[in-house]
């Protein structure tokens, strides 16, 4: 008996001896792995440091945020909570609000109506069309869909279905959805008159732009001529001062217009010798529905469809009116493309009309009695905020980062992100989002490292200021959301921004999550 308990014994105190030794085992793998996970994370904050002191950025300011998407756990945290410019990366929140709030099969309806009667071919009363927001009404983008030339079209056709020969009354433009001035009033002037620049409109059309045709002069310095718009704009007064430089100087013109006026001021230089001997530039169109109003007017007309009044517009503010004469009668419905097609635009072309479309759409779904941009804002911003993310220091100005003075945090962004990465719309909305070295444009950066097709990211350009967010996937595997935003770098240093840049990307999948 004694020899049974001293082996009991002698097992006992080999089984706690190997426990030890496992246990101990376990904790030097953990803390080794600990270790590797620390150096990873010291490695990138010491290149972000040095980043932030090098000539590009010491008189700047350089801010870092990574997240971990499945608990919103915060990795790195460097200028994290600086208000900052965000410049285009606001697009995500933008889109990601509007996926969270909409259904991601949401699209929007414009609607051709009548209101009076039909009788012997005569409509007495007025054509309207009826908007609803939708940014890409009449647009070129979409494969399937009607582009400007084919929605006019399409309809007269059902003008001429529904038996009308003559329209004794208008033809209306209404955008009265959006009863104020949709611009927001912090984008810079400047911008305003050129296609990047177009206002928002209840009816927007052909993406709110034209393009103006110049004729270079036949040597560097010497005025240019406009020879014509696309579509024709014939109400648009240029005041012409566009010089000729040298070949393959690109685009340097600026137009200068505003919301509602029909003036536009061309100035700057177009290269010499471009093929067909012209050059063209994009403008915004200062009244959209004004211009669909007039464009459908112009293709009844010459589908033998008369008109007795001119075109007018409804909304963003303006005074006229239209006298109604009864309930309107629905002619055609013209659905949009679904948000997935319209955010991945977004995301991948950076269009800010699509951006504020986008905005001012789930605002109002939010918050029926929204009537304005900063309205808009405070509906996404209560949103978030009811989701558990921090916003303290975001002051965004608009839903696209146009705007110089808007500003939000990285952890803002990277909060928000992370949070929507465990909504149930968050797949489509991560297809929406570029692929660094892959497509959009983020599409030539970090080729041929590690980074390249491992983080979708939004990137944003303003003077000044270069910022990317998104997300990347660890190298455990874990999902990441991350936010830089680099403001106020050395002029002339943007190359070595950008390499320094995509030194930050490899060191973000080099991360690990867990």
């Amino acid at each position: 008996m004694r020899l049974i308990s001293n082996f009991s014994t002698y097992v006992s105190f080999l089984f706690l001896i190997c426990s030890l030794h496992l246990l101990t085992h376990s904790q030097a793998f953990s803390q080794a792995k600990a270790s590797a996970d620390t150096l990873a994370v010291q490695r990138l904050l010491r290149q972000v440091e040095a980043f932030q002191a090098s000539p590009a950025a010491r008189f700047g300011t350089v801010a870092l945020s990574v997240r971990r998407v499945r608990d919103s756990k915060e990795l790195i945290g460097y200028n994290a909570r600086q208000s900052l410019p965000s410049a285009s990366t606001l697009k995500l929140i933008t889109t990601a609000t509007a996926f969270a709030v909409l259904n991601p099969n949401f699209s929007y309806t414009t609607t051709l109506e009548y209101d009076g009667t039909i009788s012997d071919s005569v409509l007495t009363g007025n054509l309207y069309i009826r908007g609803t927001g939708d940014p890409s009404l009449g647009s070129w983008r979409f494969s399937g869909y009607y582009d400007l030339t084919a929605l006019l079209k399409s309809w007269s056709e059902s003008v001429k279905n529904a038996g009308i020969r003559r329209i004794q009354g208008t033809v209306v433009g209404d955008a009265s959805l959006y009863d104020d001035l949709t611009t927001p009033d912090t984008w810079p002037f400047g911008d305003l008159g050129n296609y990047y620049g177009a206002s928002l409109s209840a009816l927007n059309i052909n993406e709110n732009l034209y393009r103006v045709f110049f004729r270079p002069g036949k040597s560097i310095g010497m005025p240019t001529t406009v020879l014509r718009t696309d579509p024709l704009v014939p109400y648009l007064n240029f005041r012409n001062t566009v010089t000729t430089d040298a070949a393959n100087t690109g685009d340097q013109v600026n137009i200068y217009g505003a919301p509602f006026l029909n003036q536009q001021w061309l100035t700057g230089k177009v290269p010499l010798g471009e093929p067909a001997n012209e050059f063209s530039v994009k403008g915004s169109l200062p009244d959209p529905a004004y211009f669909a109003a007039y464009s459908l007017q112009n293709q009844l007309i010459r589908d033998n469809i008369t008109v007795s009044s001119p075109p007018i517009s409804l909304g963003g503010g303006l005074p006229a009116t239209v006298s109604s004469t009864g309930k309107r009668v629905v002619l055609n419905q013209h659905k949009s493309p679904l948000l997935t097609e319209l955010a991945q635009q977004t995301n991948f072309q950076s269009i800010n009309l699509y951006a504020e479309a986008l905005l001012r759409t789930t605002a109002i779904t939010l918050d029926k009695s929204v009537r304005s941009t900063a309205a808009s804002i405070d509906a996404l911003t209560t949103y978030w905020k009811s989701k558990g993310v921090l916003m303290d220091g975001f002051r965004i100005r608009d839903g696209s980062g146009l705007s110089t003075v808007g500003a939000l945090t990285a952890d803002n962004m990277t909060g928000i992100l992370s949070t929507m990465g465990r909504e149930k719309a968050f797949p489509p909305f991560y297809e929406t989002i570029p692929i660094i070295g892959q497509t959009g444009t983020v599409r030539n950066l970090a080729r041929g490292t590690a980074a390249a097709g491992n983080i979708r990211a939004k990137s944003g350009s303003i003077e000044g200021v270069r910022a990317y967010a998104g997300y990347f996937t660890a190298a455990d595997g874990e999902q990441m959301s991350f936010c830089i935003l680099v403001n106020k770098f050395t002029p002339g240093q943007n190359r070595t921004v950008t390499n320094e840049l995509e030194k930050i990307f490899v060191g973000l999948v080099g991360l690990n999550g867990k």
